[in-house]
């Protein structure tokens, strides 16, 4: 079937995942659905938690081939759980697993070589890099990868999509009972959310963690009652490597440009007055529009309601100076925003579900004015590739940018027009991971195209002299600098699903052309 972004769905992958193709961001709004519910195991002798290995954990737990296991990623490019907890379970002879992590990074090249050897046959993830994406791209992963946005990842855990047999949750600390927190220990990074739905939905749930504290380790993020194991090793995760290439700041003068367009965009629209609501992703210029707010903020004598993220540095500084009510904070970026979540009384942890699920009774998202976003692509119908590189490959992550995209008043992409010679607007996108009528502004270093279904940010920002253009002279100014890039090639074989954060299918993602 071609679904509403105008991409042809297989009708096998349709039956095989028992799915429908994309309908619009509207499409399941007011649909009804009994939550899943997984296996409880009582304890009421309170047993001993705490055991000496992964393996004991494993073995505790019934690991046997074809389970599900999952992880999260808020140590980003620093984790070590995922590689401790699948090299044991290669150790033990287990095959036919499948991994649902909130996102995959270089840090997990070892899994590859799991997915070569059988270990991996399936990969369910709001991001995917390195080498495990390259193997994916490949063909050599059993089962297709199936990429959902953060939102869409708890909706799929909530609704039944996903059943994860074994969650593990690395915890900075946790106490010999479950109760993980994340900060206190040697190894912080701020917040779980992402691993506060596999907590409540696991069949099986094993905190890993290298600061074991006294009892109860309050607040805790992650509570006993969720728990079933706890197990200390040396080292979860190296907190220095949060902060990886894709959340940086930057001194270039072309991001700069482009940041200061941004918040120019930010000024002028009608949603910028007091308490209105923000969030930047990743990327040196869309985090430098955090910086460049302030001006605009002292000018008009208004302060942000709420700030949400992926947060860093600067929204915290906003926040100390009393620009900012309230952050609410599914993950920190940077040890800045990991202090600031521990000792700031205005900056709260926030579940998944509460940030970004589409399918439940209210998201924060939901409740956005502004979001700043990246792209690898964007093309002339304002669909964004934030997934597949230039090459085919996989090597991106939605993360919230669909999320968020649709539930904001003003979805803005920043991207410089070219990258190494590569146009970033185009004719067509490789993959469409966040469809096109969910975006209203692309911010670029040649200029400023607004979506033709925004008409009054188009008067708006007309008014105040932005130099517009429209998406499809941008796209000319790209060829005529560099030329129209050849269309790729793919092989038939289908090897990743992008879901729609509702749960339909938005597009496949084909294997990559075999040499010769």
């Amino acid at each position: 079937m071609i679904n509403r972004v105008g991409r042809e769905i297989p009708d096998e992958i349709l039956e095989r995942y028992g799915k429908e193709g994309y309908q619009g961001p509207g499409y399941r709004d007011g649909a009804g659905y009994k939550k899943a519910a997984p296996a409880v195991r009582s304890n009421m002798q309170g047993g001993k938690k705490l055991l000496p290995s992964l393996e004991d954990a494993l073995r505790k737990c019934g690991i046997k081939d074809g389970m599900v296991l999952s992880f999260h990623h808020h140590f980003r490019d620093g984790d070590y759980v995922v590689n401790m907890v699948m090299e044991t379970v290669a150790a033990m002879g287990i095959k036919d697993l499948t991994i649902c992590a909130s996102s995959l990074g270089a840090a997990h090249d070892p899994v590859a070589k799991l997915i070569e050897d059988g270990v991996v046959t399936g990969i369910q993830s709001s991001g995917v890099r390195g080498k495990i994406g390259e193997a994916i791209s490949g063909g050599k992963l059993k089962n297709p990868a199936i990429i959902r946005s953060h939102g869409g990842r708890v909706r799929a855990i909530e609704e039944g999509d996903v059943h994860i047999d074994i969650a593990f949750i690395g915890a900075s600390t946790s106490d010999e009972y479950g109760n993980a927190r994340g900060v206190g220990g040697k190894s912080n990074c701020g917040v779980l959310s992402y691993s506060m739905a596999d907590a409540k939905y696991a069949d099986r749930v094993v905190v890993v963690t290298d600061c074991l504290v006294g009892f109860p380790n309050l607040p805790a993020s992650i509570s006993q009652v969720d728990v079933d194991y706890v197990v200390q090793v040396e080292e979860i995760g190296n907190p220095d490597k949060i902060v990886s290439n894709v959340v940086r700041m930057t001194s270039d003068v072309r991001e700069l440009k482009m940041a200061e367009y941004c918040a120019k965009v930010i000024a002028e629209a009608p949603f910028f007055k007091d308490g209105f609501s923000f969030q930047t992703g990743g990327g040196g210029a869309a985090l430098a529009v955090n910086r460049m707010l302030k001006p605009y903020l002292e000018e008009k004598s208004i302060k942000m309601g709420f700030a949400i993220g992926g947060i860093t540095e600067p929204m915290c500084e906003l926040l100390k100076e009393g620009f900012v009510r309230t952050i609410v904070d599914a993950q920190c970026f940077d040890a800045a925003s990991v202090e600031s979540v521990e000792k700031d009384p205005g900056h709260f942890e926030i579940s998944t579900s509460e940030y970004a699920n589409p399918m439940n009774k209210g998201a924060y998202v939901n409740r956005l004015d502004y979001v700043v976003l990246g792209a690898l692509e964007i093309d002339t119908d304002f669909n964004v590739n934030v997934v597949t590189g230039s090459d085919g490959i996989v090597r991106g992550a939605p993360g919230g940018h669909p999320d968020t995209a649709a539930g904001s008043n003003c979805s803005i992409i920043v991207a410089p027009l070219l990258r190494s010679r590569i146009p970033t607007v185009c004719d067509r996108v490789v993959t469409v991971t966040t469809p096109g009528e969910v975006i209203d502004v692309l911010v670029t270093d040649y200029g400023i195209a607004v979506n033709p279904r925004r008409q009054d940010l188009l008067s708006a920002f007309k008014e105040a002299g932005l130099p517009l253009k429209t998406i499809v002279e941008l796209r000319d100014i790209a060829y005529s600098i560099v030329g129209k890039p050849e269309e790729l090639e793919f092989e038939e074989r289908v090897v990743g699903i992008v879901e729609s954060r509702d749960g339909t299918i938005l597009d496949v993602i084909r294997q990559t052309k075999k040499e010769g």
